[in-house]
């Protein structure tokens, strides 16, 4: 094709050029030009981000492009960027003779190089060259004025003009090309500039892309009036250029002329803030930054999504996820302080199916918005969590079990529980982290007799500081591990002997995450966001759940038997169940921090917290008004239960349930190694307290109807009274101690 097979004369006889005495500039030494191979990554491409149903959700990029075939571009299009680029571009070789010998003159005259003279295929090969580039030393290579990079540009472009036809070059140009405004190539300059796909350009609207490119920063529209007008007026020249050429006539040159610019400044699409789902949007987009499945390196892996033009398939649930949303928005409103966050995984996958919070996401302080993944860790863009409470306890329950306890084994609750000394309890270090100083109490009143199941039921604080202590603090804490418990901030778990009252702060992935694995009948599954990957070539990669079995079915299922009697004789009984078999445990922290739930049916499992993100320690959940309701105190069954219930009922209407595995009886029934001394009179019947409260002063069976008054005033009898001060003397942890009221640590 021209002269791209062959060896090329580069010295060329020029006219005279200018009347500064400038003679004839004859032929300078030759050189021999030979085509070069031209690496050419594939140009940067925009990544879709899709929910599970396959509807497009949000969009990661370091360029804003959609390649397109060149049968998708408007024939106009065509024409107006090689009538004012390369009019000769069909006719000639790799190299336009006349423009180079005309640019050449110019550039002797100036004594550098001021003109280019370029032609569209040397034009893609510098594209190229520069969007290879990784260091801004690199990009400066790429475009530096020199004699020395346009001769190696030469040799790239008769390389590239043997390897493919012009309609390809033009293609690939098109395709690479930046146009202004954020626009990389024809069809999202098109979408960006007019709203239209670029085979729908009209003629004037084509030329004012074909006159963009020659320098799209000094005619941005985006930028403001200057620019606009710069473009007009670049536009007109096109035009006048194309009729010049008679590849229009000088009446449709006019009438395209007589047109406004016309430029909409179309929203370019993606990122997280724009998305549908923004929490789960950063969840995804952080997995990828971080997982190393996605790439050796961090900038292996942001290459990979921000110019990759991948398709991920990911496990939002769209029905789920309205669930979610709806039942929080009829519990917690925008405006409030507090923040309520709710994540839905399914059972035996890890699979993401729902990510909510009563705030938006953004950064705008009018508006309430938080600017951080308040449903997740640190490591998915998330903040430091809130302290969990009793929902660890389950795994003090879950430990108990693997040890050999029966569902009927019981312990004679005080009171109060106090270490016995230093070496009470241990960590995982062997360290002794008993704090005989420090006494954890329950609401006051009825100490007595419980059970695994009554002392779950009821949350019975100090029942579980003293089966913590009976089956070791180490083994709770390694339990809690196994099921993929960690700290939200990434910091390591605090191993003190309140680990049962959930002194770590937490997320709700986490925490659901970990009692999906319950209702997987232990099999754990790490957290899943993402189920395939389709590469620009339309190579699909799948990614399985990475599960391992954890503990023992018949352990996890005794643990479900357990749970599920929280619906019905406690802490949620005032709330109910969802009409399908459910387990669960509520969870109050120290003097009203934070507030949960997590809870799960075989079908699914989710997790809801609230807490006051300004910081929930300073900011308690006392004598406040959340969604137009006040409370004199918030509990897991206050706000976190009903949000849970709703949701659940809504995102498994069309699921047919699933029952438990029955509980191995001849296993776990009735009691073994603590069992019962002598009958009591009422204790082991769950029942509820008649003031309301269970019967071992452990967490509100629901919320107290004190709570609310229909003035919206608080109630006398809400004010806290005479409290237990914690003891903060005895080193990290004790900050988080129990509620002295007997509510859950």
């Amino acid at each position: 094709m021209g002269v791209a097979g062959g060896v090329l004369v580069a010295g060329v006889a020029l006219p005279a050029v200018g009347g500064a005495g400038f003679g004839l500039v004859s032929a300078v030494d030759e050189v021999n030009l030979t085509p070069e191979e031209l690496s050419e990554p594939p140009p940067a491409e925009v990544t879709v981000v899709q929910d599970a149903k396959g509807h497009e959700m949000a969009r990661f990029y370091e360029q804003y492009r959609e390649v397109v075939n060149l049968d998708d571009i408007a024939p106009v299009m065509r024409t107006a960027i090689i009538s004012i680029e390369d009019y000769r571009f069909y006719e000639h070789g790799a190299i336009d003779i006349e423009g180079t010998a005309r640019a050449l003159a110019t550039n002797l005259k100036s004594g550098g190089v001021s003109q280019g003279g370029s032609s569209i295929t040397q034009q893609y090969v510098k594209q190229v060259l520069l969007n290879a580039a990784t260091t801004d030393k690199e990009k400066n290579q790429a475009l530096e004025a020199s004699y020395a990079r346009k001769l190696k540009e030469l040799r790239y472009a008769m390389g590239v003009e043997q390897k493919y036809t012009k309609d390809e070059i033009l293609t690939k140009y098109l395709n690479i090309a930046y146009f202004g405004a954020g626009a990389y190539g024809v069809e999202a300059a098109a979408k960006r500039f007019f709203g239209v796909s670029a085979k729908e350009l009209t003629l004037a609207q084509a030329a004012t892309l074909a006159g963009a490119v020659q320098d799209p920063n000094a005619t941005d529209p985006n930028l403001g009036k200057k620019q606009r007008q710069r473009l007009l007026d670049r536009r007109n020249v096109v035009l006048a250029r194309m009729a010049e050429l008679g590849k229009i006539t000088q009446a449709e040159a006019a009438e395209a002329k007589a047109t406004k610019l016309g430029y909409k400044g179309t929203k370019l699409p993606g990122g997280c803030e724009s998305s549908k789902y923004p929490y789960f949007c950063i969840y995804v987009r952080n997995e990828i930054l971080s997982n190393p499945d996605f790439g050796a390196t961090t900038k292996d892996r942001v290459t990979l999504l921000n110019r990759g033009g991948l398709t991920i398939k990911t496990t939002i649930d769209p029905a789920m996820q309205a669930a979610a949303e709806k039942a929080i928005k009829n519990w917690v409103r925008p405006s409030d302080n507090p923040v309520a966050a709710e994540a839905l995984v399914r059972p035996g996958t890890g699979e993401i199916k729902a990510m909510a919070a009563s705030r938006e996401y953004g950064r705008s302080k009018a508006r309430n918005e938080i600017s951080y993944n308040v449903v997740a860790d640190a490591a998915h863009g998330g903040g430091v969590g809130f302290q969990a409470g009793s929902t660890f306890k389950t795994f003090t329950l879950l430990t108990a079990l693997k040890q050999g306890y029966k569902i009927d084994d019981g312990i004679s609750a005080g009171a109060g529980f106090r270490a016995s000394g230093y070496s009470a309890f241990k960590n995982c270090k062997g360290q002794n982290v008993g704090d005989p100083a420090h006494t954890v109490t329950n609401d006051e009143g009825s100490p007595g007799w419980k059970t695994l199941q009554t002392g779950t039921w009821q949350s019975v604080n100090t029942f579980f500081m003293e089966l913590e202590q009976r089956v070791g603090l180490c083994d709770v804490v390694k339990t809690a591990e196994s099921l993929g418990i960690h700290r939200s901030d990434g910091n390591k778990l605090q191993e003190y002997e309140t680990f049962t009252l959930g002194i770590n702060e937490m997320d709700p992935v986490t925490v659901a995450n970990a009692y999906a694995t319950i209702a997987a009948r232990g099999r754990y599954c790490a957290p899943t966001a993402i189920t395939q990957i389709t590469d620009r070539n339309g190579e699909t990669t799948a990614y399985d759940p990475k599960c391992r079995q954890v503990m023992e079915p018949e352990v996890a299922d005794a643990a479900a038997e357990v749970l599920s009697g929280v619906f019905t004789k406690g802490t949620m009984r005032a709330v109910g169940g969802i009409g399908r078999d459910a387990a669960g445990k509520t969870g109050t922290t120290d003097d009203y921090a934070s507030a949960w739930f997590a809870g799960f049916t075989p079908d699914l499992a989710a997790a809801v917290s609230i807490g006051d993100p300004r910081g929930s320690q300073r900011h308690k959940l006392i004598g406040v008004t959340i969604g137009g309701r006040y409370y004199g105190s918030v509990f897991g069954a206050s706000i976190p239960g009903p949000i849970w219930k709703q949701t659940m009922l809504a995102a498994l209407k069309n699921v047919e349930p699933t029952s438990f595995t029955p509980i191995d009886s001849s296993r776990f029934g009735g009691c073994g190694q603590s069992c019962r001394p002598e009958p009591p009179a009422d204790e082991e019947r769950g029942e509820e307290h008649p003031r309301g409260r269970d019967d071992g002063r452990g967490e509100q069976n629901g919320p107290d109807p004190r709570n609310t008054r229909n003035d919206g005033k608080p109630d006398k009898r809400d004010k806290p009274g005479k409290r237990d001060k914690p003891d903060r003397k005895n080193g990290p942890g004790r900050g988080v101690q129990e509620n002295p009221r007997g509510e859950d640590g």
